[in-house]
């Protein structure tokens, strides 16, 4: 009785431990899976003129132990991958590009840009005399909306808002609110402030201005592309709607060297009469203009490299930090987020270069937008600083900037 009640024991030892294993290496499978499969892109750029030769350009982006294939489909080509020849790992996406060639960046600019409408950056209630009313908030407007219309009438400035509230006779306003992606009307009544004005209760911007780096020229289309990160409002932190802008000609005077903590600043000076261009388009990915005339500096016509050319290792940004325009300097590329949802933040980079680190301590703002060379090709530009490691911040892809430029 004993002996069975043993063996049973036994028998139920050993399933368990094979059950153990079993699933310790169905998770050491998958972590393995999941690694391979996050040093792979989701999306493959091949050019035009490659496609004839596209299963051994493409069989190059496999190693040891991933393979590759290449699948022909209705839009186009597919490359399949899987972890020694048998285990899937990831399809991702062929697109097929027109070669290009881009004009280096690296000189700064001076930015002026007016917003469509105006930003609520904060609330201020009225005071009425014998007591405090926010007529704004009341009504439901809040800080980051913006105003875009008063009784159907387009708001051109924050003078144009204080204008049209002023001389309303303190009648009711149809005000047109953009709040995220949600465009609708609230009805307000401005109330008079102790002095006789009639006011909403709310402080707004219409414009703003500063400096930052060109990324690329694109020498074809004259058109222009800088900082790699969107304008945001200081306030709010929102992503503000371009009207119309401005690109000029800037120049950086001095460097307020960054330490742990504390960013560093170019500080520069620009002329509204020495314009390079006109901005068209502020998004996330940075701001994109128009070339003014022949406004096209002497610069190196670089190829494009695409997120799958770019590897760890070194690197050169290129940058105007005084008067001697602009120069080259080393850094390291230290890790790259081929699949990363953001679309700036792609890599991390470091500051090798001894004379940088010296002048500026690494990374700091108004280099927005520096070029990132490496292998002879220009592959993204620097957008953010580590604020506890100015020697170190992030870059975006080049390709996250090009999807933008039109």
């Amino acid at each position: 009785m004993n002996n069975t009640k043993n063996d049973t024991r036994k028998i139920r030892s050993k399933t368990g431990r094979i059950i153990l294993y079993a699933v310790l290496a169905a998770m050491l499978v998958c972590g393995i899976s999941v690694y391979f499969s996050s040093k792979l892109p989701d999306k493959y750029y091949v050019f035009e003129e490659d496609t004839n030769n596209l299963e051994s350009i493409l069989n190059q982006e496999a190693f040891y132990p991933v393979t590759s294939s290449v699948t022909v489909t209705d839009s186009g080509y597919e490359i399949d991958f899987k972890l020694l020849g048998i285990m899937p790992l990831k399809r991702s996406e062929v697109k097929v590009v027109s070669e290009q060639s881009l004009m280096a960046g690296g000189q700064p600019f001076g930015i002026k840009f007016y917003t469509d409408g105006v930003i609520v950056v904060s609330m201020t209630d009225v005071e009425t005399g014998d007591k405090k009313i926010n007529p704004a908030y009341n009504s439901g407007i809040r800080v980051k909306d913006i105003l875009t219309t008063v009784n159907g009438e387009k708001i051109k400035s924050n003078e144009h808002l204080t204008s049209l509230v002023k001389n309303c006779d303190g009648k009711e306003l149809s005000i047109g609110i953009k709040r995220d992606k949600l465009i609708f009307e609230i009805k307000v009544t401005p109330v008079k402030d102790s002095s006789g004005t009639y006011r909403l209760g709310c402080w707004v911007r219409d414009s703003t201005a500063g400096i930052g780096t060109v990324t690329f020229y694109d020498t074809v289309n004259k058109t222009f592309a800088g900082l790699g990160h969107g304008i945001c409002d200081s306030d709010t932190g929102e992503l503000m709607t371009l009207s119309y802008g401005k690109a000029l000609e800037a120049e950086i005077f001095s460097v307020i060297k960054g330490v742990a903590g504390t960013p560093g600043e170019l500080r520069g000076s620009f002329n509204e009469s020495n314009k390079i261009g006109t901005l068209y388009k502020n998004c996330n990915e940075g701001v994109f203009g128009t070339i003014e005339g022949n406004n096209l500096p002497d610069g190196q016509l670089y190829k494009i490299g695409f997120k799958q050319d770019i590897h760890e290792g070194p690197a050169k940004i290129l940058c105007t930090i005084d008067d001697s325009g602009v120069q080259s300097y080393d850094i390291e590329i230290i890790h790259i987020y081929s699949n990363s949802v953001k679309t700036t933040k792609n890599m991390v980079v470091s500051i090798t270069d001894e004379t940088l680190l010296e002048k500026t301590g690494g990374i700091v703002q108004g280099m927005s937008g520096s070029p990132i060379i490496q292998d002879g090709k220009i592959i993204g530009a620097i957008t953010h600083v580590m604020i506890n490691d100015p020697a170190k911040g992030y870059g975006i892809f080049i390709e996250n900037m090009l999807n933008e430029i039109n």
